[in-house]
């Protein structure tokens, strides 16, 4: 940990999260978050990278956060803060750990009642300070006296919890110099004894059962905790499965892997290992909601479980807390299979098909992606027909898979796509979303650009939400029509204009600019022209179970 002697509050808060390994702060300025960004601007550890709006910035902490393990995000008092919380919400639900740093109002004008800008007009500051906090897990209000104590609490709540912590300053406050505090940063460990009553426990449920399937959660890459799962999971020689949410957290060429499970759409096999299991070996809370599950089409019995969380063991009605998943999974690679290794029948990718000439279906847009993914790749998918048609497929190993399947806010992907790209640039990112997501924070593409980012975008452009049409009974109602962006044009009006681009409506100038986007020295953007209502399986069979998803029309 970096020491800061005479240190100001502002200053102090930003270093310490550079010791967090944060090196880039996503935000928009304000004037009562002026002396953040001045912070930022002259801290030698930490970059800012200016957002064309809070929204996107937050998306891209999210993405940022969920490569890196944790972000910082900027934001003023108020009307930018407000402008953030929905992808600050959307990192609390997807367990993504964001420090969101908001400048307020200075604590003299607080005091003495003044009617200021971004405020009702009421003399009141703290209201919002509700609002935004309930988008995180833990918050502080910093002041000159308890900044050194607060920073070392909110770090390590937002750290055992896995999601985002907003800490709120005054800006007289953050210009002034700390009080210094003996406090040293703290060490999140397991309760030993509990820790051993709860391994003790799986130990006897794991030799009791007849089969086993180990079902790792999303929460494992969050944690960067893949290793230390394949490794539990190898010792315990069981098959595991995955749902979308989880899609490649361990390498799918990995002989105990089962397969992708998403209910009936399940592989036959896979369906008979996890529904057909004595017991399921939750690991780190897997997300059983409507879309992993596929309409809630799954058959699974809540009593087979063992659950092994961030903080704590279930194993029927016992619970163990104090338990950190890291040590349960260490303690886990220790222990003895007690049954026949499992080992898979590896399955192919449906076969390219479709001659140069033919118009793109989403039969032959998505294996064509699948081939294009590469070992080392980042894939970001947007909540819609990309979340549906990718995840289904076999992806090379060590590709790095982000979707946001739970919180579902459409646009995500465009701005976590930015985030993801910065936190490791050795990394391509390709960003796989449809036009009506991107209409959303397509404007992020500029900052892209000019921050060296360079991902690929494949932007399916089919005439509308497709998602929207396939959720409901009538795709025809007007409110699913959208403006008719000449798509392939954004990358160079926004200032990218070194980038790759093409607009594709035949399988030849698909494959063509894909070959292109690969051989790209900078970015690259293709505008894939699909059809109105040509969909991925997953997404038609949505179609099917509307009642399931949304229950009886009255």
């Amino acid at each position: 940990m970096t020491t800061m002697k005479a240190a100001t509050v502002i200053d102090y808060i930003v270093q310490r999260l550079a010791d967090e390994g944060v090196e880039h702060c996503f935000g928009v300025p304000g004037d009562y978050a002026f002396p953040v960004g001045d912070a930022v601007d002259r801290n030698p550890n930490i970059k800012w990278i200016g957002c064309s709006n809070e929204l996107n910035a937050s998306y891209a902490a999210d993405g940022y956060a969920r490569a890196r393990g944790a972000a910082m995000l900027s934001t003023t008092y108020a009307v930018g803060e407000l402008s953030a919380i929905n992808g600050v919400m959307g990192a609390k639900a997807e367990r993504s750990l964001v420090f969101h740093v908001v400048g307020m109002p200075s604590y003299q004008n607080q005091r003495l009642r003044k009617t200021m800008h971004h405020t009702l007009g009421d003399g009141i500051f703290d209201k919002f300070i509700d609002i935004s906090a309930q988008a995180a897990c833990c918050h502080a209000v910093i002041n000159p006296d308890n900044c050194v104590i607060e920073m070392e609490r909110v770090i390590a709540e937002a750290r055992r919890n896995n999601q985002p912590a907003y800490i709120v300053v005054p800006s007289d406050y953050a210009l002034a110099p700390i009080t210094p505090a003996d406090v040293r940063p703290m060490t999140i460990k397991s309760n030993e004894t509990s820790l051993q009553k709860a391994v003790a426990a799986i130990t006897e449920r794991l030799k009791s059962a007849k089969s086993v399937v180990a079902l790792p959660a999303f929460t494992i890459s969050r944690l960067g905790l893949q290793k230390e799962a394949r490794e539990a999971i190898e010792a315990l020689g069981c098959p595991f499965a995955t749902t979308s949410m989880e899609k490649s957290i361990i390498d799918e060429s990995h002989p105990q892997f089962a397969g992708m499970y998403s209910g009936v759409l399940s592989a036959e096999e896979t369906k008979k290992i996890v529904e057909g299991a004595e017991l399921v070996l939750d690991i780190g809370g897997v997300s059983l909601n409507d879309e992993t599950t596929m309409g809630f089409s799954t058959h699974l019995d809540p009593a087979h479980f063992i659950s092994i969380g961030l903080n704590d063991v279930r194993v029927g009605d016992q619970l163990f807390g104090n338990v950190r998943l890291a040590d349960t999974l260490a303690a886990l690679a220790k222990l003895k299979s007690v049954t026949p290794r499992y080992k898979r029948k590896p399955e192919d990718n449906p076969s390219i098909t479709g001659k140069p000439s033919d118009k793109i279906t989403m039969d032959a847009l998505y294996p064509r992606y699948a081939a294009f993914i590469r070992s080392g790749d980042n894939v970001v998918l947007e909540s819609g027909s990309s979340s549906f048609g990718v995840p289904p497929l076999t992806l090379p190993d060590d590709v790095q898979v982000h979707i946001q399947m739970l919180w579902g806010s459409i646009g995500w992907a465009t701005g976590a796509s930015f985030g993801i790209a910065l936190a490791d640039l050795k990394r391509k990112t390709i960003l796989i979303t449809g036009e009506g997501s991107h209409q959303l924070t397509a404007n992020e593409i500029g900052n892209m650009g000019r921050f060296g980012a360079n991902p690929i975008i494949l932007c399916l452009n089919n005439d509308g939400y497709m998602v929207e049409r396939a959720l409901e009974p009538n795709p025809d109602w007007t409110y699913n029509d959208l403006a008719k962006w000449r798509y392939a044009d954004v990358p160079h009006a926004l200032g990218c204009t070194d980038w790759f681009t093409a607009r594709v409506e035949t399988l030849g100038e698909l494959d063509a600019a894909l070959k292109a986007a690969r051989e790209s020295k900078s970015g690259a953007y293709i505008e894939v022209i699909g059809g109105r209502m040509d969909m991925p399986k997953g997404l038609a069979f949505a179609h099917t179970r509307l009642k399931e998803l949304y229950g009886e029309t009255p």
